[in-house]
């Protein structure tokens, strides 16, 4: 009974939590993991923590299962660990999520693993909020569940009628996906559909809750970003870019990945939305001239 106890207490609280061997197999899955990672239990068990499951990065773009595993390191040392890191959803999109780690031990003390314990931090419950005043409003994007051009448009009307009252600071980024017409010359537009949509999902899933992506048209994103500084604008920006270039989906036994150029402004006393959308574009554009997948903020 105390052994039935013990599992209806994991796979019912909602965090997800996992079990390795020291080899880093995976040797148990809740149910909280397969909601937040998308991958069940028979797809995991089994097999490494690196096997295009989880692979956690930082907000760097750093993979974490490449030598720099909090769990690894507390497998080794026998020191808990927590960290804000961001998983691979099966979807193709980055989550963030705060891990905890620790040894997991048998009766004698013997190293037989770790565990990991990890909470989605995305925002989800406000972000379904805004969707359904978006589907309310007809302002939604069929493909993506982004704000469309009309919502763009419309907030950046509001954001400036709260600058000029208030002098709240928002800023605005301008974003296009590198190489598309390529990547659906390449792969097909169904594929290209579905990187779009996990582009989406990064964004919306690393989304405070204040703020407002939208797809602008294509393969161009508008992220408004209020109550943020210069740097502040250019520290989101270039973790959207990693965390982009870091997420992937499985297609034809292939990671599929692609990148971002991005330009990053604030809005300035004498800007219009045109002004303001105009200068972000250039600057995205300048991000295309360097190479592409950077961030360019003026």
């Amino acid at each position: 009974m105390e052994k039935v106890s013990y599992r209806k207490i994991v796979e019912t609280i909602n965090d997800g939590l996992y079990f390795v061997n020291q080899d880093r197999v995976i040797t148990y899955w809740n149910r909280a993991a397969e909601r937040i990672s998308g991958f069940s239990a028979d797809e995991v068990v089994g097999k490494s923590c690196a096997d295009d499951i989880l692979t956690h990065v930082d907000s760097d773009g750093n993979n974490l299962c490449q030598g720099l595993c909090p769990l690894a390191e507390t497998i080794l040392d026998g020191q808990g660990r927590e960290a804000h890191v961001y998983l691979h959803h099966k979807n193709g999109q980055r989550v963030p999520v705060a891990v905890r780690v620790n040894r997991l031990l048998d009766e004698q003390g013997h190293v037989l693993g770790g565990v990991e314990l990890f909470t989605d931090l995305s925002n989800i419950e406000a972000n379904e909020l805004r969707m359904q005043e978006l589907e309310r409003l007809a302002l939604l994007d069929d493909l993506t569940t982004l704000a469309n051009r009309n919502y763009i448009q419309r907030e950046l009307e509001i954001r400036f009628q709260e600058k000029r009252r208030n002098d709240l600071r928002f800023g605005l980024l301008f974003m296009d996906i590198d190489h598309f017409k390529q990547f659906n010359d390449d792969h097909g537009h169904a594929v290209g559909d579905e990187v779009l949509k996990f582009v989406a999902r990064t964004f919306v899933a690393n989304a405070r809750p204040f703020d407002l992506y939208g797809r602008w048209g294509g393969e161009e994103f508008v992220g408004i970003l209020r109550n943020v500084a210069e740097d502040g604008l250019k520290v989101v920006a270039e973790r959207l870019c990693a965390l982009v270039k870091n997420s992937y989906l499985m297609h034809g036994g292939k990671k599929l990945s692609v990148t971002l150029s991005m330009g990053a402004t604030l809005a300035r006393a004498q800007d219009t939305p045109a002004d303001l959308l105009q200068r972000a574009d250039r600057l995205m554009y300048q991000s295309k001239d360097k190479g592409r997948n950077c961030v360019t903020v003026g």
